[in-house]
């Protein structure tokens, strides 16, 4: 079993003894509410089974990583949740925000008062209070600012002052940096007085005397030198380094292509401001896919599995909206041709073939355009060609899927005319997909909006129309006398 599988059975059996522990309270709760409300003995004893459940149930908290208990509390209804989250040690809290999703995340905040959510930044470094902050009332990041000193409040600053998709809103500004001019017996002797490095340290930022970038030196080099070594003569020269400013998805890529684990972050004049880590562009790029298939679905992040109704409601309506207006036309056109229909009751039974088919080419086109426009921005050269590559596969597929449905549907119905019909209309539903799947996610990118948002349930309600028209239109034509 991998280490993966085993921490999420791990999850699991935590989850079920949680509800277990909590459904054994809730029991008792009921058995005391049947007694007499002025019998005090009662109170005692439910005050102390409480109790009893509630030590059992922090104690094993406890013992569990801050990351597996954002994600049980995840796995909770709302209202466990709560009494979950009020059970957690004060010196969890923060570590257990930053691992919650956004949503739950959210829910976990609502419960607490300023204090609190001061007191939960007390553990947590300056570019970790920056991914929270955010998503914190202003009187409570006011309250954290009081409780850094000036470089942390420097640096708190300076991260909250980059747009959130930025490299400067991540970066880590835990870091060792040396001088070119130093030996290596020097560097030695300064790592041995700090006692413990960095996180993820697997090279050290060498700069010069205004702390600007001159190259790194990665650990494994600077442990088989020479001590006389001079670093600048065994440090990297051109490392991969990137500006505060620049996209944090291109940084992403940059470290699944190159095997990084660190990198520098410098200003528009080399000056090192922090440092990327690996553990924060796998969290950025699991924020991504996960965001990608909530808006394929309509969706937003903001929505928790367990949030009140309300705003599943106001999250979910609009593309219900949409569903329904498209379903309406798919209905309309149906009834355009309710002679053809009439006459021929074969086609209504192949129409969902049709209509389905085209639907499921469609966002297989919509899944590979998104993930391309999240790379990288496509040229007008890139699109044209997109366009070329796609409608030739659906032209291809189309002919080779159509002309067996076209055996089966003269096998069924024994109508050879029906069977090209058939054929027919399941290519061009698929040349129709392709078209819109690229024309969708491409037309909204430009215009400033996320590809991914709602893209399926567009291209579904398209396919689904037009592949109905098509087919019943072609029936109309060649079909009937």
């Amino acid at each position: 079993m991998s280490e993966q599988q085993h921490s999420a059975e791990h999850i699991r059996e935590w989850v079920s003894e949680i509800h277990e522990l909590l459904e054994r309270q809730r029991l008792v709760e009921q058995l005391v509410a049947r007694e007499d409300a002025a019998d005090e003995r009662s109170l005692i004893v439910e005050n102390m089974v409480h109790k009893q459940h509630l030590v059992a149930l922090s104690a094993k908290l406890e013992k569990i990583h801050p990351a597996d208990v954002a994600r049980i509390l995840e796995m909770l209804p709302r209202k466990d949740r709560l009494i979950v989250w009020d059970l957690v040690k004060s010196d969890m809290d923060g570590e257990v925000l930053l691992e919650t999703s956004d949503a739950v995340r959210e829910s976990l905040i609502e419960a607490m008062d300023t204090h609190e959510l001061v007191a939960a930044t007390e553990q947590l470094d300056t570019d970790e209070i920056a991914d929270l902050a955010p998503d914190l009332p202003d009187e409570a990041v006011q309250g954290i600012y009081k409780t850094l000193n000036p470089e942390e409040r420097e640096q708190l600053r300076l991260a909250l002052s980059y747009p959130e998709n930025t490299v400067g809103a991540r970066m880590d500004f835990e870091m060792v940096n040396v001088r070119e001019d130093v030996s290596v017996e020097v560097v030695l002797r300064y790592l041995r007085r700090l006692r413990v490095l960095p996180d993820h340290t697997d090279q050290l930022f060498v700069v010069d005397r205004d702390e600007r970038l001159r190259g790194v030196l990665p650990l494994n080099t600077l442990l088989v030198s020479q001590p006389e070594d001079d670093v600048g003569s065994i440090m990297l020269a051109s490392p991969k380094h990137f500006t505060a400013d620049g996209k944090l998805l291109d940084a992403a890529e940059a470290f699944e292509r190159y095997d990084l684990i660190t990198a520098p972050v410098v200003d528009e004049s080399g000056f090192v401001l922090g440092r990327l880590t690996v553990d924060a562009m796998v969290d950025f790029i699991k924020e991504r896919q996960e965001l990608e298939q909530l808006s394929q679905g309509g969706l937003r992040e903001e929505e928790d599995i367990f949030a009140p109704l309300s705003n599943s409601l106001k999250n979910r309506a609009p593309w219900l909206g949409v569903n329904l207006v498209t379903a309406l036309i798919a209905s309309s056109v149906i009834s355009m041709f309710e002679g053809t229909i009439s006459q021929l009751v074969a086609l209504a039974a192949l129409m969902p073939i049709v209509a389905g088919m085209g639907g499921n080419v469609g966002n297989q086109t919509i899944t590979m355009i998104v993930r391309a426009l999240a790379n990288n921005p496509l040229s007008s050269t890139d699109v044209r060609n997109l366009y070329l590559k796609e409608v030739s596969l659906a032209l291809i597929n189309g002919v080779m899927w159509g002309a067996a449905l076209a055996v089966i549907t003269f096998i069924m119905y024994k109508d050879l005319p029906l069977g090209v019909v058939m054929m027919l209309a399941v290519t061009l539903n698929f040349v129709l997909a392709a078209l819109l799947a690229v024309t969708i996610p491409v037309m909204r990118a430009r215009m400033g909006r996320d590809p991914a948002l709602g893209s399926s349930v567009m291209i579904t309600a398209i396919t689904d129309s037009g592949g109905f028209f098509i087919f019943l239109g072609l029936a109309s034509l060649f079909l009937l006398h």
